[in-house]
């Protein structure tokens, strides 16, 4: 946009007025208000709200967070609760669900929705920085808002609102594992834990989340292959897999998350789990869980 053209004045008026829309996104104000605007007003908020969430200047690292989203993400992170209350009226569902999903594939803004807590200490409501990953959540957060706009609401709004939980993202994957490793952990889902941990292929699926190329997806993944390894009475399945591969898993644990340094309870489970691998027999024993059940 040349503003020395004839037509600078208006362009330079033109320009302002999309920097002040810009301003109002990042503040909020747009996402809270998006079901007031007419139909094409929301569908240009839309494509504002994409625009600006991914612009990066042309001298940025490649790889780089988009500026305005790095912004929010540290220190608005309501806006990205605020797109997600969209939801709450079917008027907003479809454009807000749209920015939804593009935002996701950014693990720091998936994080913010995956923790926001409300006023809670370790909520993302006051940035990124300010979360604490290992504090159980009070159920109250955005996130678990999903399930009542997927089950309680209009046909548009369910349906956008199920595409954008059930989409690849992170933090639908992050929450699954999160939810699965707290499952298996309380004694009072004992039953439950004894059947998941004993098959062969729950495993596998479990290292593979190992080896995610997302650190938080890794860490959840560890809390729930601890309760394979650590468990005593481990099916011929599960030996087996772990016999198989236990030279690998014994190179790869040795260098796993290691930059968690601060985290001493996570550097002590990883070393029992190095040492019960380790320790196992060479060939896979019959449990007594095993003997007894038959």
């Amino acid at each position: 946009m040349k503003l020395e053209s004839p037509n600078g004045g208006s362009k330079a008026e033109e320009l302002a007025r999309v920097l002040n829309q810009m301003k109002v996104v990042l503040q909020g104000t747009q996402a809270t208000n998006l079901y007031r605007l007419p139909f094409e007003s929301r569908k240009d908020t839309q494509v504002i709200f994409s625009y600006v969430f991914r612009f990066r200047p042309a001298a940025a690292a490649p790889k780089s967070d988009p500026i305005a989203l790095s912004y929010v993400v540290c220190n608005r992170p309501q806006v990205l609760v605020e797109l997600c209350r969209a939801y709450d009226h079917k008027e907003s569902a479809t454009p807000a669900g749209s920015v939804l999903r593009e935002l996701l594939k950014n693990e720091a803004a998936a994080a913010i929705i995956l923790y926001d807590d409300g006023d809670e200490p370790g909520s993302s409501c006051k940035g990124l920085n300010a979360i604490d990953r290992n504090r159980p959540q009070s159920g109250r957060g955005v996130f678990w808002k999903f399930f009542d706009w997927i089950n309680k609401s209009s046909f548009e709004v369910a349906a956008d609102a199920f595409t954008t939980f059930r989409s690849n993202s992170y933090v639908t994957k992050r929450q699954s594992i999160k939810l699965l490793g707290e499952l298996l952990l309380d004694r009072s889902n004992y039953s439950v834990m004894t059947a998941y941990v004993d098959s062969g292929e729950h495993l596998k699926i479990c290292m593979n989340l190992l080896r995610d190329d997302r650190k938080m997806v890794q860490y959840e993944g560890f809390h729930v292959f601890k309760v394979f390894v650590a468990n005593p009475h481990k099916s011929i399945a599960v030996q087996k897999i772990l016999l198989m591969n236990r030279e690998k898993l014994l190179v790869f644990l040795a260098h796993f998350l290691e930059d968690r340094t601060d985290d001493e309870q996570f550097i002590d489970e990883r070393e029992f789990l190095i040492k019960q691998i380790r320790n196992m027999p060479s060939t896979p024993v019959v449990s007594q869980r095993s003997v007894s059940a038959s």
